[in-house]
């Protein structure tokens, strides 16, 4: 006995010493830059913005336009659609702009052929082509566009046309960019088109024989190591170009599970590929993602009731979105992220969502998760009938702490709580690790004390509640 006595008071004094250190999280990283006036990576799955420069400027965004154009077409298309090339569609573009089909008024190609042309050499008369069989014109379907970049949350852009040509009010941020090729690059069939090297098309009256196109993204079609625009992690992207605009380029990326977006404006020849695959490599070699669900323990587990936008949910009632992550510096642990609840949900969220989880890191924001109430429950109806007539307690009621083995599961986890406490002292967890169970003791005696506020009111108790706990400070004081 003596001697357990003395472990668990050196174990005691270790924390101690533990708590007078502070270990501060990892700085972001920052020790890249490219060339370009603009540009952007983000991490395709939290949308955290891992490097930016002047992220917020509008530019000319040329034929990366077609990346929008071609998910709008996606989502409102059939892939073997017959596309009819009119005469406004093959003529009226900027002159000098050329003819890369060279078709021809009345040819006809599937909407797949139009988008491999339109994504992989940039064809002009494709992207026009294809408004007028979407949305009947050009006009109406530009309306499409700029309708569709509101809800992915865009607000610093705007379209006039569906090719990217130069256009009076036409213009994108580098941020805006990486949030609409977020939403292409999830688009499964986009990534195939924007990956192939190449592609045939079919027969048309100028191209008897059919013609073969090549991909112009030479961060995606490089196989040469000893190339310098190798870069093994680029899967698919879109190049543009104009004497306004410059070089501008979006490349998607995957490696080791993560998907990155770089997004580069008002770039210079040949270097806007050095730029964007700068960017990929820094957010591929500096960051990690961690699973939500992996880490995320408060609200979904417990037995205290969980109060929301005012409502109150059983944490057993309620879930994470699966396949949530957020991006952290290297180093850095999930535990170092802070996070607050956002009750006004945005546009498009799951219908069973009742709040978001915003996590931030360091003031900028590192990924989200919906916290969502589940579709059923868990028992089934015969349990459910069974525990409301207290003939033979449910599953859901022996797990919630409504007997008396629920009350030694809650001691076992109480147990186990101070044994991970006592062993993240000792592995060096510090301060944040001790202040971060103090506030979560705070919160669950306020519940509590709430739940039994409630329960006391509705039995017409609350003064005598409210005496008691008055009796109680005064003693605390005395």
């Amino acid at each position: 006995m003596n001697r357990r006595i003395k472990v668990l008071i050196s174990c005691i004094l270790v924390c101690q010493l533990f708590l007078m250190t502070v270990y501060g999280a990892p700085d972001w990283p920052s020790d890249t830059g490219i060339q370009a006036e603009a540009g952007i990576v983000i991490d395709g799955d939290s949308g955290a913005v891992i490097f930016g420069q002047n992220i917020h400027a509008p530019y000319p965004p040329a034929s990366i336009t077609k990346i929008l154009t071609a998910l709008i077409v996606l989502e409102n298309a059939k892939l073997d659609d017959m596309v009819t090339f009119s005469k406004d569609s093959i003529y009226n573009v900027e002159e000098g702009s050329g003819n890369k089909l060279n078709v021809d008024t009345g040819d006809k190609l599937s909407v797949e052929d139009c988008l491999y042309s339109l994504i992989l050499h940039s064809c002009n008369q494709a992207a026009n082509a294809l408004a007028e069989h979407v949305a009947g014109s050009r006009e109406e379907f530009v309306r499409m566009m700029n309708d569709r970049i509101k809800e992915l949350g865009c607000t610093e852009s705007h379209f006039d046309n569906p090719s990217g040509l130069n256009g009076d009010t036409q213009y994108v941020t580098a941020y805006d960019m990486a949030l609409i090729a977020k939403a292409a690059y999830s688009n499964k069939k986009l990534v195939e088109i924007s990956s192939a090297i190449s592609y045939n098309i079919p027969p048309t009256s100028n191209n008897p024989e059919g013609l073969t196109i090549y991909n112009e993204h030479r961060l995606v079609k490089t196989k040469d190591p000893k190339n310098e625009f190798y870069c093994p992690s680029a899967v698919a992207g879109k190049t543009g170009y104009l004497i306004k605009a410059g070089n501008t380029l979006v490349t998607y990326g995957e490696q080791d599970g993560k998907r990155l977006i770089s997004v580069i404006l008002k770039g210079s020849p040949r270097q806007y590929f050095i730029d964007g695959k700068a960017l990929l490599e820094f957010g591929f070699s500096r960051f990690d993602n961690f699973p939500v669900t992996e880490n995320e323990t408060s609200y979904i587990s417990g037995e205290e009731p969980v109060e929301i936008n005012g409502t109150t949910y059983k944490p057993s009632d309620l879930e994470l979105e699966p396949g949530s992550v957020i991006t952290l510096p290297k180093g850095a642990e999930f535990s170092q992220s802070e996070k607050t609840l956002v009750t006004e949900l945005p546009q498009g969220s799951p219908k069973e969502a009742v709040v978001m989880i915003q996590y931030t890191y360091n003031d900028r924001k590192v990924g989200q998760a919906y916290l969502m109430q589940k579709k059923g429950p868990e028992p089934t109806s015969q349990e459910s009938e069974q525990g409301s007539t207290g003939e033979k307690p449910s599953e859901s009621e022996a797990n919630s702490g409504g007997n008396k083995k629920s009350s030694g599961n809650k001691g076992s986890r109480v147990l186990a709580i101070a044994g991970i406490a006592a062993f993240l002292g000792l592995a060096g967890g510090g301060t944040g690790f001790f202040i971060y169970m103090k506030r979560k003791e705070a919160r669950e005696v306020a519940l509590r004390r709430e739940e039994r506020r409630r329960r006391l009111k509705a039995e017409g108790s609350e003064e005598a509640f409210e005496r008691i706990l008055k009796q109680r400070r005064n003693k605390k004081v005395k």
